[in-house]
């Protein structure tokens, strides 16, 4: 059974397929329309979410398929007290694949170690989003028409972003890449994403001045301060406002500069970013879409013995 848990459960190879496939999807997607006819996707959300658990369910419903799923654990019989591994034994069940996000983190991995079904990590606590990784990695491509040789910018809560913790995994594997890590010395990226770099042989620097090093960024890669992550209220407030990108800050940037953000928003990126042509955090939205359509395929057809999904 093939899941995906960490971005780097796909290869290379297979990640260049899926945003292949994509932007195939994104020129003809009226092509896949019937493509997972019959299937089901259970989509079981523990914790909220707007951008990724509709875009699961819309990329399902495009796909021909339908969807069974909860919105909340408190909607789900893990409010009485049920394990994950035992919600996901009676979901395979009922459908021939998931999508699964959870605070915890090592959730979705402990529901793939009990799954009859593929399943998708759709985010684990500070963990791995690997599914938001694609998104970006298919909307860096859409701009920059490669995933190589980049200056990459990760500016806000580094700790506990999983969604930066999957891309800088990802990205790393491309070659020539350059990373600046910008945050406050309360929210640097973990050391184990570090000791990855230096692995990989990959440049990067930590500065907690995002103007003094916006100019060489070809991306730069949003994130809000996770209020959600925080056991103490007054690092939150006290943190939340670190960096707010404006159009005085941008103003030193690129004109080929790609902003992108996750999502939400919170005060990280000024509304008036929002009309610049350097913003591409919006489109980010339309191809999680795509994505996860192609990766729903991917994992169904491998299922399936490399069959129809």
């Amino acid at each position: 059974m093939r899941h995906v848990i960490e971005p780097t459960d796909m290869s290379v190879d297979e990640i260049d397929q899926l945003i292949a496939i994509a932007e195939d999807i994104e020129r003809g997607p009226n092509d896949y329309a019937n493509r997972c006819e019959g299937r089901i996707l259970a989509s079981l959300f523990y914790e909220p979410s707007t951008r990724t658990r509709l875009s699961f369910e819309s990329a399902m419903i495009s796909l021909g398929g339908s969807v069974i799923g909860f919105s909340s654990a408190d909607t789900s019989s893990a409010a009485k007290g049920e394990s994950v591994a035992d919600t996901i034994r009676a979901i395979s069940c009922y459908a021939d694949i998931c999508a699964i996000r959870h605070s915890k983190e090592g959730a979705a991995l402990v529901a793939a170690a009990y799954s009859r079904i593929p399943v998708i990590n759709a985010g684990d606590g500070g963990h791995e989003h690997p599914t938001q990784t694609y998104t970006d990695l298919l909307t860096i491509h859409s701009v920059k028409k490669s995933l190589c040789g980049l200056t990459v910018g990760l500016c806000g809560d580094l700790k506990f972003g999983r969604t930066v913790h999957s891309l800088i995994k990802a990205l790393s594997l491309y070659r020539d890449n350059e990373f600046v890590l910008v945050s406050p010395d309360e929210l640097q990226v973990p050391e184990y994403i570090t000791g990855i770099l230096k692995d990989r042989g990959c440049l990067f620097e930590r500065t907690s001045d995002l103007e003094s090093c916006i100019s060489r960024l070809d991306i730069l890669y949003m994130t809000r301060v996770q209020r959600e992550r925080f056991f103490n209220e007054a690092d939150y407030v006290r943190l939340k406002d670190s960096y707010i990108l404006n159009m005085s800050k941008l103003a030193k940037a690129k004109d080929s500069l790609a902003v992108l953000h996750p999502l939400p928003r919170v005060n990280e990126i000024a509304v008036e970013v929002d009309n610049d042509p350097r913003a591409k955090y919006f489109s980010q939205v339309q191809y999680g879409k795509y994505i996860r359509m192609a990766l729903i395929m991917k994992l169904l057809e491998d299922r399936n013995g490399g069959g129809a999904c």
